[in-house]
């Protein structure tokens, strides 16, 4: 295998593969958490959202392992930090204006406001990679980055059953309860007795010169998307781990074919059974012949 899948100049299209055994990989909060499903075909769903807060959340524990900066892999959408002190935090480093002038215009223009910027991406490993809209605050020039790397929902293979189980704990919540005579407590937890989830992604190596991505950051990526749920583990996860992924690598930044020509050779079909309760229960199947001219294909995994 070749390290064509770490060139961050060209384009890549990959297929990612995951499952989950007796947990809920994804609620839906307006659902009463309900694992995510697809009301017409029953297929469980996971969202963009949700793998990238999975990367976000280890993405820098494999940096440091890898033995790189770990000042470079630091992650702007982070619970308990505020955006705005964020961005206004690379206006005051660069000795820019914040805010706005009388005439409502920003202190800073676009132009004033690009080595900002280029200290957001350099430090944050999730603007490098995903972009982030960073107009608002009293950092309002810093408009918005397009990131080189978009997820899209994943999906399971087959229909999902979610199973919503009762549970009852044996303390109170309150002094008042007890006093009451009250001995436990109801509640309930969603879960998905088995499915496996198939993710596509995107690299665009012309967005990736704008943001500065490195090799490094590429193996970072890849290492996180193999190891993350070992890293994620929850009761109300369940079983989750990262089954396969394929990343088809172009020679130049426009491709040499469109992705779904490439991706559609990651083939998953479910075997010897009706009703999959494991990994074993599928066969995955990958069309690597006559790949078209300049396209490389790296299996990461399965």
């Amino acid at each position: 295998m070749t390290d064509a899948h770490l060139d961050p100049t060209v384009r890549h299209d990959a297929v990612f593969l995951f499952d989950v055994t007796d947990g809920n990989p994804n609620g839906d909060p307006d659902a009463g958490n309900r694992p995510r499903t697809d009301d017409e075909t029953g297929q469980g769903l996971v969202t963009d959202v949700a793998l990238k807060r999975k990367i976000r959340d280890t993405i820098g524990h494999a940096a440091t392992t890898a033995g790189l900066d770990p000042a470079r892999y630091q992650v702007f959408v982070e619970a308990g930090h505020a955006l705005n002190t964020r961005l206004e935090e690379s206006y005051t480093s660069n000795g820019l204006p914040l805010g706005k002038s009388k005439n409502g215009k920003p202190n800073a223009t676009p132009e004033q406001a690009e080595p900002a910027r280029r200290w957001l991406t350099e430090r944050y490993a999730d603007i490098r990679l995903f972009g982030a809209v960073m107009s608002t605050g009293n950092a309002p020039a810093l408009g918005q980055i397009r990131g080189p790397l978009q997820f899209g929902m994943a999906r399971s293979i087959d229909p999902v059953y979610p199973v919503d189980h009762a549970i009852t704990r044996v303390t109170q919540t309150t002094q008042a309860d007890i006093d009451k005579g009250e001995t436990t407590e109801m509640g309930g937890k969603w879960t998905v007795p088995y499915a496996l989830y198939r993710a596509e992604f995107h690299y665009s190596g012309e967005r990736g010169k704008q943001t500065a991505v490195t090799r490094d950051d590429l193996n970072v990526l890849y290492m996180t998307m193999l190891n993350m749920f070992d890293h994620d583990r929850s009761a109300t996860r369940g079983v989750m781990a990262s089954r396969g992924l394929y990343v088809f690598s172009h020679s130049n930044s426009f491709g040499n074919a469109p992705a779904q020509a490439l991706l559609e050779r990651v083939h998953v079909e479910r075997i010897g059974t009706e009703v999959p309760r494991a990994f074993g229960d599928y066969k995955v199947t990958l069309d690597d012949s006559d790949l078209p001219s300049g396209v490389i294909l790296a299996r990461l995994l399965g």
